[in-house]
């Protein structure tokens, strides 16, 4: 945890964010600059995919086991694909997008019976924290975060073992929103060690921005699925506390 708090206390120390400093992307490259652009339009038309991906649910259901399994599958693909098959790639980015959207489809389509503006305000909530995030780790020095990865990796393998925990002897309410939480900080950091991580591999020539996009994916559809459910849940709350009331 110091590791974050360290985060947001540099932001703080640091000067003063002015309009021209939040134009400051002299240290990276055009090329760096080129690719990024690259990347983040890659992601934008994967998560239009997603997006496509859960209506498909919500038109004919298709959502659930079978389309897990094809985004697995497709990932799969996607990563043992040569970097030289450039459309196959993006091709194949699109279709884990789209599988990716028709799994969490069900969820949309919870959050649309009880009430559309929870779906938006949890896109727009990721949206938001995404791009903070996104221009920290872009207006910060070279590698200044890096030494986070460590940190977040052995976060993922706790949560992990605890998803296997609650699996074989049994999950508590305690435990699944110690999970929802620390999963939210733990995938918000990762936005900003793999956005600086990006930048780093392009500037020692790693321009393969279809992984790039996908690893941003990752994370955004990570943090939006959580946000999702903690709003579910607090709405679900304050409809249980309006009956208490009523009552």
């Amino acid at each position: 945890m110091e590791a974050f708090s360290s985060f947001f206390e540099s932001r703080s120390a640091s000067s003063s964010w002015t309009y021209d400093s939040l134009k400051n992307f002299r240290q990276i490259s055009p090329v760096v600059q080129s690719h990024l652009k690259q990347v983040y339009l890659s992601l934008c038309c994967a998560l239009i995919a997603s997006a496509v991906g859960a209506y498909l649910h919500i038109l004919w259901n298709i959502g659930g086991l079978l389309t897990t399994i094809a985004s697995i599958g497709s990932l799969v693909w996607l990563l043992s694909t040569p970097p030289y098959e450039e459309r196959k790639r993006v091709a194949l980015l699109m279709v884990t997008a789209l599988f990716e959207g028709a799994t969490i489809g069900p969820l949309i389509d919870v959050a649309l019976q009880i009430d559309p503006s929870i779906l938006v305000g949890a896109f727009v909530g990721s949206a938001v924290a995404f791009g903070c995030f996104s221009v920290a780790a872009m207006l910060a020095r070279r590698r200044e975060y890096l030494y986070l990865g460590g940190f977040l990796s052995s976060s993922v393998s706790l949560l992990f073992w605890l998803h296997f925990a609650s699996s074989v002897f049994g999950g508590s309410a305690a435990l699944f929103k110690f999970d929802l939480y620390f999963g939210l900080l733990v995938f918000v950091g990762y936005i900003v060690v793999d956005t600086q991580q990006i930048i780093e591999k392009a500037h020692f020539g790693d321009l393969d921005y279809v992984t790039h996009a996908l690893t941003l994916f990752t994370d955004f559809f990570a943090v939006f699925v959580r946000i999702l459910i903690i709003m579910l849940r607090n709405s679900e709350n304050d409809e249980k506390r309006k009956k208490k009331r009523r009552c």
